[in-house]
Parts: C-alpha cells; structure tokens; sequence
C-alpha cells in the first residue's frame, strides 16, 4: 500500500476512529486502527467489539493494499506534524513496517496482520430510517446526563430509543434515567420506524455519535435489528452492539395525579441554585425549596460550611411546601430546558417531582426527592 494524504484531513477522521480505541485492552489488535487504501479513498476503521467504526477520506492511492497500525501512536504523529503538511503512507508486508513521512520527518510503526483485525459491522439490519443530524442531537442532549454509571445496573447504561404510541401520534422516544432523575425526549415517528424493536443504545456509543454529529449537517441513517444499532454519516459508518437488557417500566415514574405547580424563571432560578449550593456538602449537594403562595426561598447548610438562603418571586398557588433535591441533578435538568420558563409539578416532599419545559411539551424529565 502506498498513498498521499492532507495531514488536515487524515487527522480529523484518526481523531473519529481512535477515541473507539480503548487504552487498556488484553488483546493486542483491539489497539490497531485498520488501514486500507482503495482507489482515491483511505478507509480508517477501528473496534473495541462492541462499537465499530469505519471512516472514509480522501486520498492520492498510488498502490491499494491494507494493513493495521497502533492507533493512539499513529494519532499522536499525525496530530504533531506541522499545519498543511502532506503525509506519504507506505506498507510492505515483506518487513511488516509502516512508513510515514511528512517533509523532513519519517516514522516506521510496527504493524499487525490485518487477517487479525475483527469484522463487527457486517449483519442484517432490518429497521431503516432517516433522522436529522438536529434530532439525533436533540434525542442526544436531552437525555444522556440521566444515563446511569452503575455497572450492576447494566441495562440502565444507556438510551432506550422505542416508538411509542401518544394520543397526538406515533413518536420515537428516547428515555435515561440512574434511579435518581429520569428524561424522556420525543420526536415524530419517522418513515421505516414503526414496529422496530426497543433497543438499548450504550454509553460510548452515544457519546461517539454524539461526537460525530458536531461536523455533519446532513441527515443520519440509522438501521437496527435487535442486537445492533448502524448509525451512517456522510463519510463515517458506525455500528454498536446493543444492550443486551430489559429497560424497565419508566412510564410507572411519571406521576399523573401531582398537584401542585410551580412556574420559574430557567436563568433566575439556575443562577440561585447554583449559588446556594456552594455551602452543602460535597457528597449530598442538597438544597431545600421552601414554596409559599408567590414565593420560593432556597437554603442550604452543612457543619462545615455554615448556611446560605435566597428568596425568588415564582408563580406558585398551592399550600406551603418544603423539598428537598440534590442541586446537580436540579441543575442537569435546568440545562436542557430551552425555553425562558420551567414548570415543576410536585405532590408532596416524598413523591417524585416533574419538570417540563414550558415552551415544548416534547421533554419531561422526573426527579427524586431528597430528605434535607
């Protein structure tokens, strides 16, 4: 193999493939980037075996051929070699070395047989439909910050992505939740959805994709089966193996019969949370909203730290409340509302309260009380 590259262009697409690459794996391929030159196209692709992904870029193929190079090692060259630089890749296999050279500078990298490198992306995918890069983002960005990190609870490591039926329609529903807060986010059912199975998108891959939609404008193909999950980019193909788990009845957390509500302003009252919890302590993050007719006040307090209060005017009808939450999540899910107001609908200092962007009805998200 033998061709001509931009740096530019060969270190944006290593940047896609070698964040797949885990820094620690036990087996030795698992840390190569897959190289391949076909005609005017070098083809990246990297795997860890349970998310694939492959790239394809632009390139000056003089002779096609394939081979695997350390992918974090080749990353680190190509990311240092000076801006608009043009960069010769060479392989033969006779001594199994990769050759790269960029003006004055040359590397030799020790390559692995590409018989070796594993092929995850292959398979049917029964389920096709098209989504813009803006919903995916969407689906994306309301939900992962309730995805939970708790291992033994494997099936919450992820994005349930389901259809569902509303009275309004049909919708793809995205929902996360770690036991503590939980968000739902809705997008109209797109054409080729219907009937496709629930799935259970993992972490890393929602954070690749997530990463990927930022330098595409285009739409996103998505194809699923009940195993795996195909995200398709204009020049990059991502395939992840799903959760294998049940996501459990999340519908059962959404209180229906919550009465009292409370309207505030999204800046004003982010601004004052995050003030006042600068005194509780680390490990809890508590806070506790005090609700009178017209009026919340925010207080916290901690033995070490001493006790800070804010009063706020909010739209609030009902009888005096007092409740408690932990201010990171209340602040994770102001961050998601848009609009200029959040609603909360509480039942009591026990029940689970939920919160809805005023300006759109697409996203509900439910949080936990906290005993302060």
């Amino acid at each position: 193999m033998k061709l001509t590259i931009e740096r530019a262009a060969l270190l944006k697409s290593l940047a896609h493939v070698q964040s797949v690459v885990e820094r620690r794996t036990t087996i030795p391929i698992l840390s190569n980037v897959k190289l391949e030159g076909r005609q005017g196209t070098l083809l990246l692709n990297a795997t860890d075996m349970d998310l694939d992904i492959i790239e394809s870029v632009a390139a000056d193929v003089v002779r096609p051929g394939a081979t695997t190079a350390p992918a974090h090692t080749f990353y680190e060259i190509v990311r240092k070699l000076p801006d608009g630089s043009q960069v010769e890749i060479e392989y033969h296999a006779d001594d199994g070395q990769l050759t790269l050279r960029s003006g004055r500078s040359k590397f030799s990298l020790a390559c692995l047989p590409v018989e070796d490198f594993p092929v995850l992306s292959g398979g049917e995918l029964p389920f096709t439909f098209m989504l813009s890069s803006a919903e995916v983002k969407r689906l994306i960005d309301r939900t992962r910050f309730a995805i939970s990190t708790e291992e033994t609870r494997y099936y919450l490591n992820g994005i349930y992505l389901h259809a569902a039926g509303t009275p309004q329609g049909d919708v793809l529903r995205a929902v996360a939740t770690d036991g503590h807060r939980l968000a739902r986010v809705e997008i109209t059912l797109p054409d080729g959805a219907a009937g496709m199975p629930g799935v259970i998108v993992p972490r890393k891959t929602v954070n690749e994709v997530r990463k990927l939609i930022d330098e595409t404008d285009g739409d996103i193909t998505l194809s699923l089966s009940e195993t795996k999950l195909r995200f398709a980019f204009g020049g990059a193909v991502l395939t992840s193996k799903l959760i294998d788990g049940t996501f459990p009845d999340y519908e059962r957390v959404i209180p229906a019969d919550n009465d009292k509500m409370l309207d505030v302003d999204v800046k004003v009252f982010a601004g004052a949370v995050d003030r006042v919890s600068a005194i509780s302590t680390e490990k809890s993050r508590a806070i506790k909203l005090a609700l009178e007719k017209g009026l919340l006040t925010l207080s916290a307090s901690s033995p070490e730290n001493g006790s800070a209060v804010e009063e706020l005017e909010a739209q609030y009808d009902a009888g005096p409340l007092e409740i408690g939450f932990n201010s990171r999540y209340l602040l994770d899910i102001l961050g998601q509302v848009e609009g200029g107001s959040a609603r909360f609908v509480m039942a009591d200092a026990a029940s689970p309260t939920v919160v809805r962007d005023v300006a759109d009805a697409s996203a509900v998200y439910v949080l936990m009380p906290m005993r302060v």
